[in-house]
Order: C-alpha cells, then structure tokens, then sequence
C-alpha cells in the first residue's frame, strides 16, 4: 500500500507540503500554474464543453485536463446553486488529473450595478452594494470593512477564493473609463479604505476562511493620457507632466502593509519617465525594482488579463496588450515579463511557450520554481487540498442572505450624495401632499408609483424626478463600447431636451457618476441635484421622501467644461480650473 504524498498530510509543515508537491511536478505541470485564465459556465450549472472562440480558445476539460492550468475567473452572471455546483464538477475535474491540484476560482467584482466583461459584473444573485466610487463617498472605513466582510462570505459560499479587487487607482484623469472601480482621487482616503477592505475579504491573516485580494493596478492606472484605458493600443500612454508618480503609490503602500496576497501591474507604458517604456506587466524596474525590493511585497503578482497573445472577444480580433514590446514574439514577450518578476500571466491559457522558454534555456526552471511556491503555498493556506468543495444549499442559502441585501441597500442610500437644493424642495415629506404627482424618466413607474401619483405629462406634476449617467463617445468596437470614454459633457441636442423638462417642471435630477460629469447648465437649473453611484430607484426616493438620509460626499471634484478638462494634468488629482463642485462637496438634508 503506497503512503499519502507528504503534500496531501495536513499535519505537516505548510513549507514541507509545498516543497514535495513540487519535487513531484513536471515542467508542464510547473507551467500550467503560471496561468490565471477565464472560463464559462452553462446556466444550468455545467461546464461548457464547446466552445466558437469567440470568447474562449478551450473548453473547461481541454483547460484543466490537457493544458494543465488550475486558476481561473468564472465571467457571467449565474445563480448560487448553479456556481457552487458548477465550481464543484471543475474541483472533481481538477481532482482526476495526475496531482490532483485543486482550482482556484476568481472574480472580477460582483457586488454593484456595472456590467462589463472586461472589468465587473452587476450583483445578480449577490447583495447589491454601490460602486467603490460610492463607498468612497460615504468614507466609512467600518463599513468598507462590512462590505469586503459580505463579498467574502458570499465568495466562499460558491468557491470563489480570490478576489480581482479592490482596485485602488487614484482617479485623477476625469476622462478615464475605470474610475467607477476607484476610491476617487483622495490618496489618503483610499489608503485607509483599502486597509479595511483587505482585512475583511482576508481575515487577520490568510487562511481557509479567507479570500485573497488581488489589488489592482500597481503602481496606480489613473494618469491615462487623454483619459483613454489601456486595454486598447490608442489608450497605452500613462503620464505624469504633474510629477506626482509617487503621490499614485500611497494607497498600494497600505494595501501591502496590509497584507494583501496579490497584485496586479497595470496594463499601462509609462512614457517620459525614468522607467522603462514598457508595460507595467513587462517592467523589471516596478515590479522587482519598487514593487518588490523597495516596498517589499513577496506575494503572487498576477499581470493583467492579455499581455502576450492577440485575442478573440465577441468575434474581433484584438492584438495583445504587450506595450512597447509589440515586435517581440509571444515567447519573448513572456519571458520579459517573467524576467520583470511576474508570477502568472492573466487571461492566457499557453504553457507550452513556458516549457519551450525553459528547455531552450531562455528561462532557467529555477525562476519557474520561485512561482509556482508562491502560487502552491497560497492554495495551502486557502485550505484548497483540505476542502475544495462547497454546498450547493448553503451556497444559495447566503448569497443574496436578506441581512446582506438589507445592508447593501443601506449603502446606497447613504452613498447618494445631495450637490444642489436651492429651494429645499427635498426631502419632500414635510412640504408636499401626502400623494404628490410624480413626472419621471429612467425610473421604474411602479416604484415611483409607491411614492406618490405617477402622472404621464410633465405639466401635470408637481415635481419631476430625472435619472441620467455621465456621457460618453460611444466606440464601434463591442468590447470597448464597455469602457466609457470621451466627452464628459451631453450632446447639446440631449442637454437641450434635459433643460426643457428643467424648465417646464421643478425636477429632481439624479445623476450616475461612473466618472466625472460636465453639467454646469443642469446643476444651475435642477430644482435640486444628486450624485449616485450605484442606487435602485427605491433608493433614491427614499432619500428625496425623507425615509433614509444622504452621507456622500463627492469623491472626485465635477469640472466646469470640457476645456478645463482637456487642460489639467492627468496625474494630478482635482486639477481642473473652478470646478462646478470641489472634491469632497455634499449637502445634508
């Protein structure tokens, strides 16, 4: 009878388990670690077996069986049952294979109202919660904290063990699509929130109650030229004229100090600098250099999702996001970013360029070996060999639990911040009739209908309840189309149809800040103005009602036009020329 692998023996020292697992790895087995890839999953709970391409290159069993890869982010939205029983036929999967390494599931952020592939999802099953930037409005540490504390619960119920977030970018570019992900433009501030968030997704330290945080996107995504994201190649260019490059790094500071597990380099190529103009994922100089030697980070640094080969999303090809180095093959690609100090490439599923870099002799299997321990010993800690498996029932017992929700909700409604109420026409309680005729676009009538008389003419209301979002350039391409940029001001053929309805009605406008929006000529003219960040309609009047009490405070200021805009400095925060609304700006009711 053959004796349990030291690695499988529990008991043993956590180093001892690591080190027997990786004397038994062969080079491929070694290589698939270094793969943190994406996979699907059928609405019914089942792994998909096919697949056009179009999005996945491999199915699940091709993933794990023959490519050997055991990390991976799960996109779409799903119900609780489904996931948990879908993560536990990937465990069984992985669990046949010759090691038996157990999977590591993550996530982009599943708590909010975004829904973009490439960056977040909306709550579907989960509670729903505001968006960072609405948690930065409120600046309660204590309910940061809750929150992360939520996520984790939720996460460990359908196997989800590491989190692609929280996202600590300071957003100083006004014009950049990401923001809605950030703690906004205070440095200060998102390094105290950052501190709570990994302490509640992580517990006092990693272990198998815990899900690992993977912050993002060091050293800091906010100095976009032009307010362009980086997932595109006009959007590459990162730039500091306002030298505050290290002002960026405060919060990734304390998110160290705080013990996050992972990080991940941002797809950004820093020009004008002294770094190297390469992207971060490739450059030795951030990732060993600061990230490593000077803030002293020894955890997993995963490179964003794409750096080394081109892809297929929804049917279009897109090149591989490899700034600077777009000449080199994807082999050399690679290996500079292992040379940089990555521990796993994102969103690629292509070991066989690693074995061919070591057995070339390109990439010593040493350097493999630092890695994959790191990679290794974070599945021990989670607890994954011990108990990869989740409960179905329990799983939709908690997601979306009703004290979850109910605190979700609380959120945003504290989130919601009041910009303007010249006349006091909010909150609506005291001054109005008990049923008062409600004009409303972009609401849900029936909900409104709740509040007051829904009438159908703006001429018949007594006050008229407007939801917009920031603008934006539409793009052609699908993927992008998902990334907000451009203008921050309306069209003026769309501004002119909201100040009709401003001036014919007393209305109250609700604006959506994903990111700073241009609106001088509505903030003047709005019978009274609110910012949200992620609020149901509920939410919003039960603030305007008087039923629950507005806290948010702006998170980023709200610039004057789009010249101002395109004259400040992205790298520097709050720089736009008489701000319509300064940073931190918000009225209590």
């Amino acid at each position: 009878m053959n004796a349990t692998p030291a690695y499988k023996d529990p008991s043993l020292p956590l180093d001892r388990r690591v080190e027997d697992l990786l004397s038994r790895m062969t080079l491929e087995e070694k290589a698939g670690q270094l793969f943190h890839s994406m996979l699907m999953m059928n609405a019914d709970g089942t792994p998909v077996t096919e697949t056009d391409g179009s999005m996945l290159p491999f199915t699940t069993p091709e993933l794990i069986g023959d490519r050997l890869l055991t990390h991976f982010n799960l996109l779409g939205t799903y119900g609780a049952r489904e996931m948990a029983g879908w993560q536990n036929t990937v465990q069984e999967m992985a669990a046949a294979t010759r090691l038996g390494i157990p999977v590591t599931l993550s996530t982009d952020p599943r708590h909010a109202f975004t829904d973009n592939v490439g960056a977040s999802f909306n709550s579907g099953a989960f509670s729903a919660w505001p968006e960072a930037l609405g948690l930065a409005a409120i600046g309660d540490p204590e309910l940061v904290f809750r929150f992360a504390d939520t996520v984790r619960r939720e996460y460990l119920a359908v196997g989800f063990r590491v989190a692609l977030h929280p996202q600590i970018d300071l957003a100083s570019e006004p014009r950049w699509a990401r923001q809605t992900g950030t703690f906004g433009s205070d440095a200060r501030l998102t390094a105290e929130l950052v501190r709570a968030y990994v302490r509640g997704l992580q517990g006092p330290e990693l272990g198998p109650e815990s899900v690992s945080a993977m912050v993002k996107h060091f050293p800091g995504g906010g100095p976009q030229k032009d307010g362009e994201d980086p997932h595109f190649a006009h959007g590459k260019e990162q730039v500091y004229p306002g030298g505050m490059r290290e002002h960026h790094l405060e919060p990734f500071k304390a998110a160290i100090a705080a013990g996050c597990a992972q990080m991940m380099p941002y797809y950004g190529q820093p020009i004008g600098t002294d770094w190297e103009e390469v992207g971060f994922g490739f450059n030795k100089g951030v990732v060993t250099g600061l990230l490593r030697e000077e803030l002293g980070f020894d955890g997993i640094v995963c490179t964003d999702w794409g750096l080394i080969t081109d892809s297929s999303i929804f049917g279009e090809s897109h090149p591989a996001r490899a700034w600077g180095l777009e000449h080199l093959s994807v082999a050399e690609r690679a290996a500079r970013a292992l040379d940089a100090g990555c521990d796993q490439f994102g969103g690629e599923q292509c070991p066989e360029v690693v074995v061919e870099l070591v057995r070339s002799g390109r990439i010593a299997e040493s350097r493999i070996d630092a890695s994959v321990r790191r990679l290794l010993r974070e599945k021990f800690r989670l607890g994954l060999f011990e108990n990869p498996y989740v409960d179905a029932d329990a799983a939709a017992e908690t997601v979306g639990r009703a004290d979850f929700t109910a605190l979700g909700a609380a959120a945003q409604r504290r989130s919601l911040t009041v910009l303007t109420n010249p006349e006091r026409i909010i909150p609506l309680s005291a001054k109005s009739a008990p049923r008062p005729r409600l004009y409303v676009r972009n609401v849900d009538e029936a909900v409104a209908a709740e509040y007051g008389e829904v009438v159908a003419d703006p001429a018949g209301a007594d006050l008229a309840v407007l939801r917009l979002r920031t603008p934006y350039e539409p793009r052609e391409n699908i993927f992008e189309s998902f990334f907000h940029s451009g203008s921050l001001a309306f069209p003026e053929a769309e501004l002119a149809g909201i100040l009709a309805l401003l001036d014919q009605v007393p209305t109250l406008v609700c604006i959506n800040l994903e990111r700073a929006a241009v609106i001088p000529e509505i903030a003047a003219r709005a019978a009274s103005l609110i910012a949200d960040y992620g609020a149901s309609d509920a939410a919003l009047l039960d603030v305007a009602f008087g039923r629950a009490v507005p806290e948010g405070r702006l998170p980023f200021e709200l610039p004057r036009s789009m010249k101002a805009v395109e004259a400040s400095r992205p790298d520097v925060p709050n720089d736009t020329e008489d701000p319509v609304f300064a940073h931190g700006h918000g009225l209590s009711l």
